[in-house]
């Protein structure tokens, strides 16, 4: 919990004792305000809380706030009053009686754009590939949204989404700017962000993004502005933002499955499997959650505990779906590996192959195809799946890497040494090109309530 203290002028109110207790009688956290008025209490478990404040000279305030829980990004600003202020419930929804507000404004603050480094990145190079790719994928959701803007009376607004669709951003920019001094909507903020985005202007695009959440707290503008912070790196932020917006749209797939790879990129992996699983229980025949689900199945060692009952209901969905099939075979194949003489089962094989037919270009599965017959022992069906793995995509670092054991298990050791070779210029090539990428993107500087970081390296994510 974060907030700032201040004197009935407005000015910041620095060495106020300020106790947070929990109702059942706890023993009260106590903390000094900063020099700048703000105070940070970490919260030891859920319940209703009560907050005082008090500094001999200037005054004393105090709330209850109700069911606060652990990781909620919450904010609670009193106004020190010389006349004693009398406890009273806030909704967290703005000021109330007695001088005090308690309130879910954001918890950080966008204060600019650095280079990208590898600050707030968890876990191994896969796992930051993986995050980009489910970042990417979660902001086409985003654009997907975007193209249905509706038209507006005003002609300015109607002309900027004509010159967007044309790839005109400079002058769709500009007429996005005359429609808002003509009328001031959140569609036109929105429409403006998206617009300053496309020209390079991240830090104007989420300033822009926030306001139009602000004005209209619609699913649209919540999942707009989260895409942008995680866009560019701001993984925690865009975890508040979404849960944020889940919360008030709690039957959006979208917003929760943006709130996953959120806490992916943040390093909760288990927690954020769980949002894409439920995310894919609120709309189970849209495949996305699904696929950010897959995404995450396959960079991680272990089976996730909530994907294989929603891999296989994907396949119930959709059993023309390559990528379903696929899926629930890596799932099936994961929960059974580690079982005393497993050597994969039938149903996973066919699945691959059936995977395999519906998208002859489904490397990954061919990949995994071959793993399942190296791994009972038919080395030369296992090499025949590796090398249609590489004729597919002859720079898949798994593939030659794969190839290069079943070939030393053969004994040919000359076409072991090339495979490892080639397998090492791979992923030299897939290293370079994410560097060059990362490079290329932006990274916000956020500003936490109470303290300053930058860039963005996340500790804790929102629940």
């Amino acid at each position: 919990m974060d907030g700032n203290i201040r004197d009935e002028s407005g000015k910041a109110v620095p060495d106020a004792t300020v106790f947070v207790s929990a109702a059942g009688g706890a023993r009260p956290v106590k903390t000094k305000s900063s020099a700048d008025g703000s105070f940070h209490v970490i919260l030891t478990t859920d319940g209703t809380y009560r907050i005082e404040a008090d500094k001999p000279g200037v005054g004393n305030a105090a709330v209850e706030a109700s069911q606060l829980k652990l990781g909620d990004a919450k904010r609670c600003d009193l106004v020190l009053s010389s006349a004693r202020t009398s406890p009273a419930s806030s909704s967290a929804s703005g000021p109330t009686a007695g001088g005090f507000e308690f309130s879910d404004e954001p918890n950080f603050t966008v204060a600019g754009v650095t280079d990208w480094s590898n600050a707030g990145l968890h876990g191994s190079d896969a796992r930051a590939r993986t995050s980009d790719e489910l970042t990417k994928e979660t902001v086409a959701l985003s654009g997907a949204a975007e193209k249905s803007i509706p038209a507006s009376p005003n002609a300015a607004y109607d002309l900027a989404i004509e010159y967007r669709e044309k790839g005109d951003f400079a002058r769709a920019r500009a007429e996005a700017r005359k429609s808002l001094a003509a009328s001031d909507t959140a569609d036109g903020h929105r429409l403006l962000g998206d617009l300053d985005e496309r020209l390079g202007d991240s830090l104007e695009a989420v300033r822009e993004f926030e306001l139009a959440a602000r004005m209209d707290p619609s699913e649209q503008n919540y999942f707009a502005w989260g895409a942008e912070l995680l866009l560019h790196k701001a993984a925690q932020p865009a975890a508040e933002v979404f849960a944020k917006g889940s919360s008030a749209h709690p039957s959006s797939a979208r917003l929760l499955a943006g709130l996953g790879v959120a806490l992916y990129a943040a390093g909760s992996y288990d927690e954020a499997a769980r949002r894409l699983c439920a995310a894919s229980d609120l709309t189970p025949a849209d495949p996305a959650p699904y696929l950010f689900l897959g995404e995450i199945e396959k960079s991680s060692a272990a089976p996730l505990t909530c994907s294989k009952e929603r891999f296989a209901r994907f396949v119930r969905e959709q059993p023309e779906n390559a990528q379903a099939n696929y899926y629930y075979a890596m799932s099936l194949w994961k929960s059974a590996r580690d079982l005393p003489n497993q050597m994969g089962s039938p149903e996973t094989e066919r699945l691959l192959e059936k995977a395999i037919k519906l998208d002859a270009k489904l490397t990954d599965a061919y990949v995994q195809l071959g793993i399942l017959r190296a791994g009972r022992g038919d080395l030369a069906a296992a090499i025949e799946s590796y090398k249609r793995a590489l004729a597919v995509d002859p720079g898949c670092s798994d593939a030659h890497y794969r190839l290069g054991l079943a070939y030393k298990r053969t004994g040919e050791d000359a076409k072991a040494r090339q495979e490892l070779d080639a397998y090492q210029q791979a992923r030299k090539s897939e290293s370079a090109n994410a560097e060059r990428q990362r490079q290329e993107m932006k990274q916000f500087s956020i500003i936490f309530k109470g303290r300053s970081e930058t860039p963005e390296a996340p500790n804790s994510t929102p629940h």
